[in-house]
């Protein structure tokens, strides 16, 4: 494969040691996001307009990874490993202090707080970015490197994952028997409704061979070396404990950042081999999606150069390369989360765009022949669109009758049901002894069009602006305003 394979730039000559300290400043950016979630936890409880500004450094970042700024650098020969590895063990760390950090924050607050939707916007983005932790420890052949990334795959409840990644998506992927390759047209949400349980599925069948019987019965003796189990009762373990020991709150937290991670994991899944195929025996540099941002090169420990990585899975992430073979994304990794759940039809006609020019996926050459010189943009697009009438699923009764509606009336109805939802949710936990029903559902409402309005300022500005990180620091600066007012003419109002 290496005989038929360029890279884009040549192996560079052994570094010097301040070439060295500058790459791994550069790797520093991964510290980013553990950094934000633990400066989050440890001011917390917050103030409801103080939470909500955790949001902007977060834009801030996916402003930074969409923006033209690539690394395409090959890594230099002879890289010393230890400072590489001394950060990955940082991260590890960070992972497991930000959730004990996280579980003793629901102590002092409550379910229904802006604090918890931070978790599903910051600490479960982080935990997200533990399982890149993870993945590169897994990948490492110390039985302690891997204990270690197995722990962390735990605090996320996916401890299967390295089962079914290491030997069952490494082997097939790019094939229809792997669960974790998304399909040419495949939406996120039906890939994810389809890969996490075919994983576990998957990785409970790869267990039992491994262990000497494809249909071994699970009283069998044999089970009590099955690791599946043995990560599925140290994670649900950690469940019981976290409620046993401090109680609801906590433990609502610990599993919404569990679950928040894994629907991360699932996108960058998804769009990592996004309608891609072969049918050889080896993997491909052509087999997964490249980019080459240089945030998530250096912010996500060099997982944007993922061919390099199915290629040779052992090379540490340090040392991965770019290759002109892959296909490459319209984004780095952030923006590409945004855009496949957010933006799912536009990020399905970009990839569709990019295959077609590679003559990859449907495009593949089949008999000598290429099928994307056959076919013009528009008529891959209308493929895709073909496909997207054959397999979209017809929707429901509910989600019939909620579309007939106005917009305007979503958005009220929708208004109303929060407010509510939150509003009940805060008077159970505080036995009503704060304030009144009626004063709750002022207050919340309040907040809820406090926040509402930022956003809509800072949308408008964008659109005049263009500058993203501008003006998500202008509009949180209104609802930071608008917060501080209201303490002044109300007084600090229990939350």
């Amino acid at each position: 494969m290496a005989s038929t394979t360029t890279a884009i730039h040549g192996m560079a000559p052994a570094p010097t040691p301040g070439e060295i300290a500058r790459v791994w400043v550069l790797h520093l950016t991964a510290l980013y996001i553990p950094g934000l979630t633990l400066a989050f936890l440890w001011t917390g409880p917050h103030r409801w307009y103080w939470a909500a500004f955790f949001m902007v450094p977060l834009a801030i970042a996916h402003h930074i990874d969409c923006s033209s700024r690539l690394e395409q650098r090959q890594p230099r020969e002879s890289m010393p490993a230890w400072p590489f590895d001394g950060l990955v063990y940082l991260l590890a760390a960070l992972q497991i202090w930000i959730v004990a950090e996280t579980v003793l924050l629901f102590t002092v607050q409550g379910i229904f707080s802006v604090d918890m939707v931070m978790v599903f916007l910051v600490v479960g983005g982080s935990s997200g970015f533990s399982i890149i932790t993870a993945h590169e420890l897994i990948h490492r052949p110390g039985k302690a490197d891997q204990l270690l990334g197995r722990l962390l795959l735990c605090t996320v409840l996916y401890e299967h994952f390295y089962t079914e990644h290491l030997r069952g998506h490494h082997v097939r992927v790019g094939t229809p028997a792997d669960p974790a390759t998304a399909r040419f047209g495949e939406s996120y949400e039906a890939f994810f409704r389809r890969t996490a349980p075919a994983q576990f599925r998957s990785a409970w069948q790869l267990e039992k061979r491994r262990l000497g019987d494809p249909d071994m019965q699970l009283w069998d003796r044999r089970m009590l070396r099955n690791r599946i189990l043995h990560g599925l009762a140290v994670e649900w373990g950690l469940v019981v404990a976290v409620f046993a020991a401090f109680g609801l709150a906590p433990t609502a937290a610990f599993l919404l950042q569990a679950y928040v991670a894994v629907r991360l994991l699932e996108a960058v899944n998804y769009f990592e081999h996004w309608g891609l195929l072969h049918a050889g025996r080896r993997v491909r540099l052509a087999d997964s999606w490249d980019t080459h941002s240089a945030f998530t090169y250096y912010g996500l420990i060099g997982l944007s150069r993922h061919a390099d990585h199915h290629a040779w899975p052992a090379r540490p992430y340090q040392q991965l390369r770019v290759w002109d073979e892959a296909p490459i994304l319209p984004y780095g990794y952030v923006g590409m989360v945004d855009l496949v759940i957010g933006k799912n039809a536009e990020f399905q006609r970009l990839a569709t765009e990019e295959l077609r020019r590679r003559r990859l996926g449907p495009f593949t050459a089949v008999d000598g022949e290429s099928a994307g010189e056959a076919l013009s943009s528009e008529d891959a697009l209308a493929q895709l669109d073909s496909l997207h009438g054959e397999t979209g699923s017809r929707p429901g009764r509910f989600s019939r009758s909620w579309s007939a509606l106005p917009a305007w009336a979503r958005r009220l109805l929708l208004f109303i049901g929060v407010i509510g939802t939150v509003s009940l949710g805060v008077q159970w936990e505080t036995g009503a002894s704060e304030m009144g029903m009626g004063a709750r559902l002022l207050l919340n409402g309040w907040i809820l069009a406090a926040v509402a309005a930022a956003l809509f300022v800072r949308g408008r500005l964008e659109e005049k602006l263009g500058n993203e990180s501008l003006t998500w620091l202008l509009g949180f600066g209104l609802l930071l305003a608008l917060g501080l007012l209201t303490d002044a003419i109300a007084g600090p109002l229990p939350l």
